[in-house]
């Protein structure tokens, strides 16, 4: 699920929002390090935020952002969408507002959310030059306090269940889906891990 490419410099860094405040971190390096002049901070409240965090995931991570060092001016808050699709609609509709020439961007997830990114920027954006990044963090160093193993679990489940499913409901490019992963998905959704699945 992870499809990370090789940096090169953009026009944005987009951070789109999670409850891993991680990939904030990781994009304001980013800007930091110098691969984009704006960083742009897309999330409302999704799935995973609705009614545990009172503010939108684009201000908490523009608030990290800022204390890590990079510039309030810098910083273009997106913070109606509450998916993957509408990151990527509402923050083309941003730049069109804006007149930001947005031709090339860094889109960050978190490292399981690779994929679904570049399916789903293969409809919603498809003419960005996009390459995707994530926190550099292994799967057994990823669970923390706040994000538990299980409800990694759970997740994981839910998002490798959108890639297949998604395309079929036209919200998804295809993409080839190793039969082995496949057969790991149905073990751990027929074990219980169905607390993150979508609708059929």
């Amino acid at each position: 699920m992870r499809l990370e490419q090789p940096l090169r410099k953009s026009d944005l860094v987009i951070a789109m929002g999670s409850h891993d405040l991680r990939v904030a971190e990781h994009a304001a390096r980013l800007f930091l390090d110098g691969w984009a002049p704006t960083l742009i901070c897309s999330g409302g409240l999704g799935r995973l935020t609705e009614g545990a965090w009172q503010v939108s995931e684009a201000s908490r991570f523009s608030r990290i952002a800022m204390e890590m060092g990079v510039p309030e001016e810098n910083i273009i808050l997106e913070d109606r969408s509450s998916n993957t699709a509408e990151n990527l609609i509402f923050t083309r509709a941003l730049c069109n507002r804006k007149g930001i020439k947005a031709r090339s961007a860094i889109l960050v997830h978190k490292p399981y959310m690779l994929r679904r990114v570049w399916a789903t920027r293969g409809v919603y954006w498809p003419e960005l030059e996009a390459v995707l990044s994530a926190p550099a963090i292994s799967f057994d160093a990823y669970p923390t306090e706040e994000i538990p193993l299980p409800q990694v679990i759970h997740i994981l489940v839910g998002d490798m269940q959108r890639i297949i499913l998604y395309p079929k409901k036209g919200y998804a490019i295809p993409q080839d889906v190793p039969d082995d992963a496949v057969r790991a998905y149905e073990t751990l959704r027929d074990a219980g891990y169905t607390e993150q699945l979508a609708e059929e």
